[in-house]
C-alpha cells in the first residue's frame, strides 16, 4: 500500500483564477485511500492534465504539498523518483506519449522490461486479445489509429508493478464497447494488485464503480 496526500495544493499559473473557484483538490487537504477508485471531474482548461502531472512530478511549478509515502515530493532525489516511478506509479498520459516509429509491441515491451519484469511477454498478446488490437501489435505505432493507441498506451501502463495508476481522460477516443473492455481490463489489474487509481474525465460515467468522486 501507498499513502498519498496532498495540502493546499495549487498550480503557481492557475493560482489567480482558483481564488473564487469551489474545488474539492486545489487549496484542499485531501488523503487518497490505497486500493480506491477516484473519479476527478472537471470541465476543460481546468488543470486536470496539470493536476496528473504535478502527482507525477513532471513539473514542480506548486505551492503547497504533495506527500507519497509521507515524505513531500519535492525531497526526493532522482534516484529516488525513479524508482518511485517504476514500482509504485503507473501513467496513462492524455496525449499518450507512445513513440511513433517503433511498433505497438515495441512500445509495450519499452515499459516490460525497465526492470525484473512484472509480467512475461506472452502477457501482452493477451491484453491485446482482450482489448482487440491483437492484429495491430507489430504495426508501426505511428499508422495505427488514434483509438489504438489509446489501447496501447492502457497495456503499457499495466505492464509495470504499481500502487497507484494516475489516468488523464484515457478513453477519449475508444466507442462504448472498446471502453467496456478497457475498464474491466484495468479494474480486474487493479483489484489484482489492491491497487488505487486516480482518473480525471470531462463529464460524469459509469466506467467503474468509483469510491470517491472529487470536482477539480
Amino acid at each position: 500500500m501507498m499513502h498519498l496526500h496532498i495540502e493546499n495544493l495549487v498550480p503557481v499559473p492557475l493560482k489567480p483564477n482558483l481564488q473564487t473557484r469551489n474545488s474539492d483538490i486545489w487549496l484542499q487537504d485531501v488523503e487518497f485511500t490505497s486500493g480506491h477508485f477516484i473519479k476527478i471531474k472537471a470541465p476543460s482548461g481546468s488543470g486536470k492534465t496539470t493536476f496528473i502531472h504535478l502527482l507525477y512530478h513532471l513539473r514542480n511549478d506548486y505551492e503547497g504539498s504533495i506527500y507519497w509515502n509521507n515524505q513531500e515530493q519535492k525531497q526526493y532525489h532522482a534516484a529516488q523518483l525513479a524508482i518511485l516511478r517504476q514500482q509504485n506509479i503507473s501513467i496513462i498520459f492524455q496525449d499518450l506519449r507512445l513513440f511513433q516509429n517503433i511498433t505497438a509491441r515495441e512500445n509495450i515491451e519499452l515499459k516490460r522490461v525497465m526492470q525484473q519484469p512484472y509480467y512475461p511477454s506472452s502477457v501482452i498478446d493477451d491484453m491485446a486479445e482482450q482489448l482487440g488490437i491483437a492484429k495491430i501489435l507489430n504495426q508501426r505505432t505511428g499508422i495505427c489509429s488514434y483509438g489504438e493507441q489509446q489501447r496501447i498506451a492502457i497495456i503499457r501502463a499495466l505492464m509495470q508493478p504499481f500502487n497507484w495508476l494516475l489516468m488523464d481522460e484515457p478513453f477519449s477516443h475508444l466507442d462504448h464497447d472498446n471502453t467496456a473492455k478497457a475498464t474491466a481490463l484495468i479494474a480486474e489489474e487493479c483489484n489484482k494488485r489492491k491497487a488505487g487509481f486516480i482518473l480525471t474525465d470531462l463529464d460524469e460515467d459509469t466506467h467503474f464503480t468509483y469510491h470517491q468522486t472529487l470536482q477539480l
